[in-house]
């Protein structure tokens, strides 16, 4: 049966070239993940803040080096697209962008992040993010890019915002967390917002 619509995104519209950098314009890069990110990754989950917001546990360097290679490969799978970011000058980590569950058809990712406590108040959740929506949205011609959060974490609250995602509504008991079932802003953004 045939459908109405055709596709937003073709398949291999990313896989078709390599994973590009992305500067921000203002000292951040987002740039491919590189398995010698495994220990700065590795001492980053090591912090309780960023511990507290998400689900993930990092053991070991070789555990993140895991991680590093399946993040590399889903680019050509495209079902997500992981960024290191970067400062410009000196190549040190400060976090991380995404865009995850992915489907190109519709046109539709979600955008995740995180940063180091070292860059933690520096903007740099905002930039990379207000990157990857422009580079998504604009370059590349996803429709929608959808952002969730814990509601008690006011920090990503205020990173959505900041980078055009609008609140959308509240998503009761709808993450699973260490300390319990978590309530999740979605906020989001479509192109030409």
């Amino acid at each position: 049966m045939p459908y109405l619509t055709r596709p937003v995104l073709a398949v291999g519209t990313l896989s078709r070239t390599p994973q590009p950098t992305l500067l921000t314009g203002d000292g951040l890069v987002l740039r491919p993940w590189r398995s010698e990110d495994a220990p700065a990754v590795h001492a980053a989950f090591q912090d309780p803040v960023l511990r507290r917001w998400h689900v993930r546990a990092a053991d070991s360097e070789e555990e993140v080096r895991g991680w590093i290679t399946e993040w590399q490969r889903a680019w050509e799978g495209e079902r997500s697209v992981q960024w290191a970011v970067a400062d410009a000058a000196d190549d040190r980590l400060l976090g991380r962008v995404a865009l995850r569950e992915m489907v190109l058809g519709d046109g539709v990712a979600e955008v995740a992040y995180w940063t180091t406590a070292q860059a933690r108040g520096r903007g740099v959740a905002a930039r990379g993010t207000r990157t990857l929506a422009h580079w998504a949205l604009d370059e590349i011609g996803f429709q929608r890019l959808e952002l969730s959060h814990a509601v008690a974490n006011e920090a990503s609250c205020r990173v959505a915002h900041k980078t055009g995602f609008a609140l959308e509504g509240t998503k009761r008991s709808a993450l699973l967390h260490a300390d319990g079932w978590h309530d999740m802003h979605l906020h989001a953004r479509v192109r030409g917002d």
